[in-house]
């Protein structure tokens, strides 16, 4: 399973807004591009479907931007996948049996479904606040000196 750079980068743009938004104030695009480093225009090609979806709120004007529809640790980044990289499978016989005619006698079906399954159970458990924290522990302080 090999992720999209939409997903990758939809991710981070939503970590960044969980870590940077406070009291439901808007964050603005421009910010997170540059602090994410991911080019404005890509960036608001990727919020679009997280809009639509609900995820996320849009204000518009001068004190306007993005904020999040709900508490960063109420959105799974199960959530997040499924809605930017579509519906996915290791292999096209765990959607649908007629995909192969092996499929009811396949030893590694039952493989690639325990795999599957491993992947789901992960992005359930995650969620963006669980990566805002990861992240704002792996970020040294301003206050650390090195010498």
């Amino acid at each position: 399973m090999k992720l999209s750079t939409k997903t990758r980068y939809g991710t981070r743009a939503l970590m960044d807004l969980a870590m940077h938004q406070r009291g439901g104030t808007p964050v603005s695009l421009k910010d997170i591009s540059e602090r994410q480093e991911i080019s404005l225009s890509y960036l608001e090609h990727i919020i679009t479907p997280l809009i639509k979806a609900g995820i996320i709120n849009s204000t518009r004007g001068s004190k306007g931007g993005i904020a999040l529809s709900r508490p960063a640790r109420q959105i799974t980044i199960k959530e997040v996948v499924d809605l930017l990289e579509g519906p996915s499978t290791l292999v096209e016989c765990l959607v649908s049996s007629k995909a192969c005619h092996r499929s009811s006698l396949c030893a590694t079906q039952d493989l690639w479904n325990e795999i599957s399954k491993a992947i789901d159970g992960v992005l359930e458990s995650m969620t963006l606040q669980d990566l805002a924290d990861k992240q704002i522990n792996n970020t040294p302080s301003a206050e650390m000196y090195f010498i």
